[in-house]
């Protein structure tokens, strides 16, 4: 699938898998990268003044709509005058909003970039030190640090806030993959493979390689403690939002209550079969889900909370 290679000066591996662009790594790329999530977090800081001025500017406009209500109330009229007055200032408020969310939105540009250089120069890490057969194996990650690692991944995962009209995308919350999708290196994944004791279950698992000529994944386990790779079909793999769905905005983007699903069981890092209990109300609400667990008299377990990030569409239908 991909063969690692020695290269001279400050080259330390070239990765080449089939179907996608070569993968140089260097020393030099990844100071490289550094340099320019510095320059990003500079340009970011920037932008967050901006918002603020822009805020502050636009107080004076708000604070005279006000005023003039409070006017027309004392009145108890409303007079041409009045009616004019209130146009022209509710037309600078929109503008003024229009300003802020541009500002806003080059700002959240700034955080995906620098998220998406953050992931690169850790897969360029990681491929760096690539070990083989001979090396000794990598060091065991603590279970606790993996499951807040996790926990963060959820939280940091972005709010698709769409423009007027918008509709959500594909992988922003229970949205489905387009059928071409193809899920790039490092992205995580419900994977399906078999245990140890030969049935099969979802894991979470990160993508290594994908090739266009078998259509299968190379993935790696996410669980370090089972240090392995597996070689999967795509109807093997589910890929996991790269958006939260805001159920203000866009509840479509939902799953509903009582439709079944995947989801991670908390404090592991497998998918199982689950009914949504309730569905996120906020944008920092996780789902309620009802795992099915034959242990209990009905069949499911109480309430447990999962993050959007690790709750996907069963292909399933029929409960075991």
């Amino acid at each position: 699938m991909f063969t690692v290679m020695a290269m001279p000066n400050n080259f330390q591996h070239v990765t080449v898998i089939e179907g996608q662009p070569c993968l140089f790594i260097s020393q030099g790329n990844i100071m490289s990268a550094d340099t320019k999530i510095a320059e990003l977090l500079t340009e970011l800081h920037q932008l967050i003044k901006q918002t603020q001025e822009e805020r502050s500017r636009s107080e004076h406009n708000l604070l005279n709509i006000q005023k003039t209500h409070e006017r027309m109330q004392t009145e108890n009229k409303t007079s041409p005058y009045y009616r004019t007055k209130l146009r022209g200032l509710y037309t600078t408020a929109k503008a003024d909003a229009e300003a802020e969310c541009s500002i806003l939105r080059h700002a959240l540009d700034k955080i995906a970039e620098i998220k998406s250089l953050l992931e690169e120069r850790r897969i360029a890490a990681r491929m760096a030190g690539t070990y083989s057969d001979n090396d000794p194996p990598r060091k065991t990650m603590r279970r606790g640090v993996l499951m807040t690692l996790l926990q963060q991944s959820a939280m940091t995962l972005p709010l698709w806030i769409g423009k007027p009209g918008d509709s959500p995308p594909p992988l922003c919350g229970a949205m489905p993959a387009s059928s071409d999708y193809v899920a790039k290196q490092g992205d995580k994944v419900a994977a399906r493979v078999k245990a140890v004791d030969g049935d099969e279950q979802w894991i979470l698992a990160e993508v290594v390689s994908y090739s266009h000529s078998t259509n299968k994944y190379e993935v790696d386990d996410i669980d370090e403690e089972g240090k392995e790779r597996h070689t999967l079909s795509r109807r093997r793999i589910i890929p996991l939002p790269q958006w939260k769905a805001n159920p203000e905005t866009d509840p479509e983007a939902l799953f509903s209550k009582d439709q079944l699903v995947l989801a991670l069981y908390p404090q592991t890092t497998c998918f199982y079969r689950a009914l949504i209990h309730t569905p996120p109300h906020r944008p920092q609400d996780d789902y309620s889900v009802l795992f099915e667990d034959t242990s209990y008299a009905d069949g499911y377990s109480p309430p447990l909370n999962v993050a959007q990030r690790y709750v996907v569409a069963c292909k399933e239908n029929k409960k075991k």
